[in-house]
């Protein structure tokens, strides 16, 4: 167990931004966190500090990454002209966000079960997923199950994935875990390629469109100017910018303001035209 400060970093923003499917608020207070075959509990313990329950060593090698805690993002707060009072708002409301660094498969197979779905509903398709082909683990007693591979997902039929709530979907995480186990998936590439090289790579995949191919560049490659559009960043840009939002001006970190625009704009009155926890559209 370790205790750490950190400035601008908020898990309550972070878990409700739609970025992550296994990060879960306890009765505690606490958040649980699955991720890298890892069990991680932590907690806001006010005045900017952080209980982990793990080891310092872990912190650095796993956490501190996963959580992007070496970028400052304040710094894009200067990117921002004073008269642009909406993203002005928008980065003061979600101060604490972090765009997580999280494994691309699991990101690729969560976007894809994402299509249509709610927060809950995927959710729960992907703990179904876990518990019936992911590796059982423990730590200091907690029961959990990692993340399937690809190969573990490949040697199933649709039948098997069809038990776990998938939908229409279930062939296409079969169609990706097949790619990714033969080699026609290569991850380690993927965080190497240019944006628009992997862009088109993931579009390759059965059943993934601009959407989910844009999540999966910005939340599994860490690819910072991807810039997913659903109906909640098009009825933003359409509401404040007039129907076309100056991407230029925020070259190299789109994605961070992206953030920040969809986690505000859930908040505000226009957006409530339809059920705010249905993430992806596409």
């Amino acid at each position: 167990m370790i205790i750490r400060e950190i400035r601008n970093f908020s898990l309550s923003q972070i878990a409700d931004s739609g970025q992550c499917f296994r990060m879960n608020r306890l009765d505690s207070g606490a958040y649980r966190i699955i991720a890298f075959g890892k069990y991680l509990e932590t907690m806001d313990l006010g005045d900017g500090r952080f209980q982990f329950s793990c080891s310092s060593d872990e912190y650095q090698k796993i956490w501190s990454e996963y959580f992007d805690l070496h970028t400052d993002y304040l710094d894009i707060g200067s990117l921002i002209p004073p008269d642009d009072a909406f993203l002005t708002a928008a980065i003061r409301f979600g101060r604490g966000m972090r765009i997580l660094r999280q494994d691309p498969w699991e990101t690729t197979v969560s976007f894809i079960i994402s299509q249509r779905k709610s927060i809950p509903a995927i959710k729960t398709a992907i703990e179904n997923l876990c518990r019936n082909f992911g590796t059982p683990m423990e730590c200091n007693g907690n029961q959990y199950f990692a993340f399937p591979s690809a190969e573990q997902i490949a040697c199933l039929n649709t039948g098997d994935i069809a038990r776990c709530s998938l939908g229409y979907r279930d062939k296409y995480v079969a169609a990706a875990a097949q790619k990714a186990a033969g080699g026609g998936l290569n991850f380690s590439a993927l965080l190497q390629a240019d944006e628009e090289t992997a862009r088109t790579k993931l579009k390759s995949l059965y059943g993934i469109g601009d959407k989910v191919a844009n999540c999966i560049l910005l939340f599994g490659l860490h690819k910072m100017n991807a810039f997913p559009e659903d109906t909640w960043i098009n009825r933003i840009i359409a509401s404040e910018y007039g129907g076309s939002f100056p991407k230029d001006r925020y070259a190299g970190y789109l994605g961070i303001i992206q953030q920040y625009m969809f986690y505000y704009g859930r908040s505000l009155e226009y957006l409530q035209a339809a059920p705010l926890n249905i993430i992806s559209n596409t």
